[in-house]
């Protein structure tokens, strides 16, 4: 009968602790898998002989004690502990021999089958290996607070120009903002289930700032995209949530973003430098659709509003209970060559599939006659919206 999976486990476990490495890999199947969690992944004996000859070769002295092993079934969890110096001739994952002393506490949970090891999970202190190696500081040292001092501050300032914290913006709808510059703005509504819809996901690097906000509001459920300029894509395959948006912005959001009808010569020399840089920066690539949105279908409360012109199939969310608009890039409340902050106006043509179209997009929008119009970019529209818009439109 072959050997259950308390045995095997013994078996190779006394093999490595005799550094036996032709009896340790004749226990593993010709398929198994060694997934040295954070390590390594080394597949079949092959691979798990070549893993632990380049250990015992960087720690001579290496010494393994099984302290308690646990089977049941075709599996076994093993509990172990190792000492060594790190004192050998050759290098272990890149790391050159330092001399240190270490001291090793792992956890294995093997599969068994046939009397063979078919796949194995083993998880050790990687964090403290680093510090008894010298990779990192001793924990509580003063380098290791000025490293953890330096880590903050730079993690801070990464997290500022990838995205704020939500904040709220209307009744059930919050704003993340972000990017370079910090211009972009992504927005988070309540859905009744529980969770957010994410209308429009600006730009690559506001993926995590995107779902944080949405994990502390229960979580995304989905992404609508205003269009599919790499500015509004640019974080949605990153969110873990099927993607929608208008048939007509497809094509952008599955292709090219747009590119193919944009005029770059159309901006003022300076810009023609900096945007295509911006561009590649700001863009996660295709994204999937996974379905659509159209006039007269309800988007956590929101009705959709067709405002092609900037990009196809561009659309606008309008709720009627209270007239608040998320409007994409329908209208810019800056000036995308300057940054400065203004009047609103038409998307710049350079950007715009149709620029005619764009101001009978706005003109549509006044038309509803919002109590604030929240752009995809910089600050809103507040006061006499519709007056504002008309104004654009005709500029």
């Amino acid at each position: 009968m072959a050997a259950d999976a308390r045995e095997v486990a013994e078996s190779y476990f006394a093999a490595l602790a005799r550094r036996d490495l032709d009896a340790a890999a004749a226990c593993w199947a010709p398929d198994g898998v060694d997934n040295l969690v954070g390590q390594a992944v080394a597949e079949g004996p092959t691979g798990v002989r070549a893993f632990f000859a380049e250990l015992f070769a960087a720690i001579p002295d290496f010494a393994m004690e099984v302290e308690t092993i646990v089977a049941e079934g075709d599996r076994a969890a093993v509990r172990w502990h190792a000492t060594g110096t790190f004192a050998g001739e050759s290098a272990f994952q890149g790391i050159a021999p330092t001399g240190a002393r270490v001291t090793l506490t792992g956890f294995d949970l093997l599969e068994v089958r046939d009397g063979l090891i078919v796949h194995n999970d083993a998880f050790t202190d990687g964090l403290g290996l680093a510090r008894q190696l010298g990779l990192l500081p001793q924990q509580g040292s003063r380098a290791d607070a000025g490293m953890l001092r330096a880590f903050n501050a730079r993690s801070g300032a990464a997290r500022r120009l990838a995205g704020g914290a939500a904040e709220p913006v209307a009744d059930g709808v919050w704003r993340v903002r972000g990017g370079v510059p910090r211009e972009m703005n992504v927005y988070l509504i309540e859905d009744d289930g529980g969770g957010v819809t994410v209308f429009d996901a600006g730009v690559r690097s506001m993926a995590t700032a995107i779902t944080a906000a949405g994990a502390l509001l229960g979580g995304i459920n989905r992404v609508v995209l205003g269009h599919g300029h790499v500015d509004h894509r640019g974080a949605a395959a990153r969110l873990g949530a099927p993607v929608y948006c208008h048939p007509d912005a497809r094509s952008d959001a599955e292709g090219d973003a747009g590119r193919r009808y944009m005029d770059l010569s159309r901006l003022a020399p300076h810009a023609r430098v900096i945007y295509p840089p911006l561009l590649r920066m700001w863009d996660g690539g295709p994204v999937a659709i996974a379905g659509t949105v159209e006039e007269g279908e309800d988007v956590s409360g929101f009705r959709p509003v067709p405002v092609p012109g900037h990009a196809p199939g561009q659309i606008a969310l309008f709720r009627e209970r209270d007239g608040v608009a998320l409007t994409s890039d329908a209208f810019y409340t800056l000036d995308i060559q300057t940054g400065l902050h203004g009047r609103p106006r038409v998307a710049h043509p350079a950007f715009n599939q149709d620029t005619e179209q764009a101001r009978a997009s706005i003109r549509k929008l006044a038309e509803l006659a919002p109590s604030a119009a929240w752009p995809g970019h910089a600050e809103p529209l507040r006061g006499d919206v519709a007056a504002q818009l008309q104004r654009a439109a005709a500029s």
